[in-house]
C-alpha cells in the first residue's frame, strides 16, 4: 500500500485536546524534570517544535521567566492561543520540513512526539542541530510502538486481547502514513551523527494509569472511521471503549525515548 504522509491524528479535531490533556498528565513530569536535570534555568532562549498544547510552553516560560525567551512553533497553533494560551510565550505557525529556521539560535530546542510522524524525520533532526547555540542542547522525546507493540501487555482476558487488536490497527494507520514505528531508538545515534556531544538516552513507559486509558479512549475516538474495517468492526470499538471507560482495563503506551545531546 502506498504511503500516505498526511498526519493522521489531526490537532483540528477535538479530540485533540483530550488526548494533549493526557500526554501532559503522562509525560510532563518526565520531561520537566529532565530539563531541569540538564541545566534549563532563567535568561534562557528556548525554542518547543512542534508544541501541540500549552504544558510545555508554559513550563519553559516559567523557568526562564522575564529575562528569558520562548517561541513555541506548530503546524496548528489552534491549542496555544485565545483563553489557553501560555503566558511569556511566543507563538508561531511554522512548518519545520519547510519553512525557514528562526534567526537566532537557542539554548534549548526541544520537541516531542514529533519527528517520528515526518517522512524526512532525520533530516528535520539536523536542521533543529543547527538552531543550537554552541554549548547549548537539543533535547527530542519520540515514541517507538516497535519496542513494545501492545496496548495491555497482560493479555489475560477477551477485554486485554480486543485491546491488542485495536492497537495493532492503530500501528498499521501510522505506518501507512509514513510514521517510523521504530525511530525512538534510533535517536542517539542520529544526534550523535547531526554533530552532537554528551548523547545519552533514557526511556519512559507507563504501564497503565487513568491517563493511559484516557489517551486510548480519545485516539479511537479520534480515529474510529480510519479503525474500522474487515478486521475490527464499529461493535468491536464500541466494546472497546466501554471497557476503558471502567477502572479495571490495564493499557499502556508506546515507550518514550529522550534523548538530548549538546553542540560543541
Amino acid at each position: 500500500m502506498a504511503e500516505d504522509h498526511g498526519y493522521l491524528l489531526d490537532n483540528r479535531q477535538r479530540e485533540a485536546g483530550e488526548r494533549f490533556a493526557a500526554i501532559a498528565e503522562l509525560f510532563d513530569s518526565w520531561t520537566t524534570a529532565h530539563l531541569d536535570r540538564l541545566g534549563l534555568t532563567a535568561g534562557q532562549h528556548c525554542w518547543e517544535v512542534g508544541a501541540g498544547g500549552p504544558g510545555i510552553p508554559s513550563a519553559l516560560a516559567e523557568r526562564v521567566g522575564p529575562a528569558g525567551r520562548v517561541l513555541a512553533t506548530d503546524l496548528d497553533v489552534s491549542w496555544l492561543t485565545g483563553p489557553a494560551a501560555p503566558e511569556g510565550v511566543e507563538v508561531r505557525r511554522h512548518d519545520v520540513t519547510q519553512d525557514p529556521l528562526p534567526a537566532e539560535q537557542f539554548d534549548l530546542v526541544h520537541a516531542r512526539l514529533l519527528l517520528v510522524h515526518l517522512p524526512d524525520r532525520a533530516a528535520v533532526l539536523e536542521r533543529l542541530a543547527t538552531a543550537v547555540r554552541p554549548g547549548g542542547l537539543l533535547v527530542i522525546e519520540d515514541a517507538d510502538p516497535a519496542l513494545q507493540p501492545l496496548a495491555c501487555p497482560d493479555e489475560s482476558g477477551p477485554a486485554q486481547l480486543l485491546a491488542n487488536r485495536v492497537r495493532r490497527a492503530f500501528r498499521a494507520r501510522l505506518a501507512e502514513r509514513g510514521a517510523d514505528l521504530a525511530f525512538g531508538r534510533t535517536l542517539p545515534r542520529l544526534l550523535r551523527g547531526a554533530g552532537l556531544t554528551e548523547v545519552a538516552a533514557e526511556a519512559f513507559f507507563p504501564v497503565t494509569s487513568p491517563a493511559c486509558r484516557a489517551l486510548e479512549a480519545a485516539t479511537v475516538r479520534q480515529l474510529r472511521e480510519q479503525l474500522t474495517g474487515p478486521d475490527l468492526t464499529a461493535a468491536d470499538l464500541d466494546l472497546h471503549l466501554a471497557n476503558l471507560a471502567g477502572a479495571e482495563l490495564d493499557v499502556t503506551t508506546a515507550p518514550l525515548i529522550t534523548c538530548w545531546g549538546r553542540r560543541g
